[in-house]
């Protein structure tokens, strides 16, 4: 529906911004998902939950439980997250799952700060 994964971005950052003004912070990353989630499939957005993705070894996919908060549009990677601050490993998490996806942009998302804007990031791969 948005064409690019650059537009994409900007309306899941967009609709991150409106669900976290209307629930702060403090919920679990679920209830953040499930309203995420709601909010880009009423824009008709394609947007997968909890999509299982496998991993290959060598000449062997497994399936080893790992599993992407949301997948919009089967462009965009989306990782929801409830923590004091992004580390280093969420950030390694998410370009794996870019790596594993074949998708090229990825976003993490922490619903558990002040201002949305500050809880962002924004990965190319």
């Amino acid at each position: 529906m948005a064409g690019s994964s650059s537009g994409l971005t900007e309306i899941i950052i967009g609709e991150a911004i409106s669900v976290h003004r209307e629930l702060g912070p403090g919920l679990l990353e679920s209830a953040y998902e499930t309203c995420l989630w709601s909010a880009l499939t009423s824009r008709g957005l394609q947007v997968q939950r909890q999509f299982g993705l496998p991993i290959r070894f060598r000449e062997v996919s497994l399936h080893t439980g790992y599993r992407v908060d949301l997948m919009v549009e089967n462009l965009v990677i989306v990782e929801l997250k409830t923590v004091a601050k992004i580390e280093t490993v969420h950030m390694a998490q998410v370009v794996t799952y870019l790596r594993f996806s074949g998708c090229h942009v990825g976003l993490i998302l922490n619903f558990n700060v002040h201002r949305m804007l500050d809880g962002i990031r924004r990965i190319v791969r």
